[in-house]
């Protein structure tokens, strides 16, 4: 007998599946919520929060965020990753979290 698992990602707020959906985390009235988005959504909803984010005051990061931050710093840069899956046949888009699968390929060839 064979099983087969499959896993889809979807965008919370379209159901839309896409292998480029990633998790977001923002804060309001000191509850804390995470979506799931494509890139498209994810700028939809940066576009929505930009004018408060700018008029807003930084008062901290949450420990989550933190982690976030760390491990996004703690390697190349998205722009460079997308440099290097271009130039090697990968379709990535400009803006957006970089697939996780074109972080991989990144990972293995250096």
């Amino acid at each position: 007998m064979v099983q087969k698992t499959v896993v889809y990602f979807e965008d919370d707020l379209t159901g839309e599946k896409s292998d480029e959906v990633s998790t977001h985390a923002f804060s309001l009235n000191g509850v804390e919520y995470e979506i799931d988005l494509t890139p498209d959504n994810y700028d939809k909803l940066d576009e929505a929060l930009r004018p408060f984010i700018e008029k807003g005051r930084k008062v901290g990061r949450s420990k989550g965020a933190g982690r976030a931050r760390k491990a996004a710093t703690d390697g190349p840069s998205a722009e460079e990753v997308r440099t290097w899956a271009r130039a090697n046949g990968h379709e990535v888009n400009d803006r957006g979290r970089v697939p996780r699968e074109i972080r991989a390929a990144f990972d293995a060839a250096h």
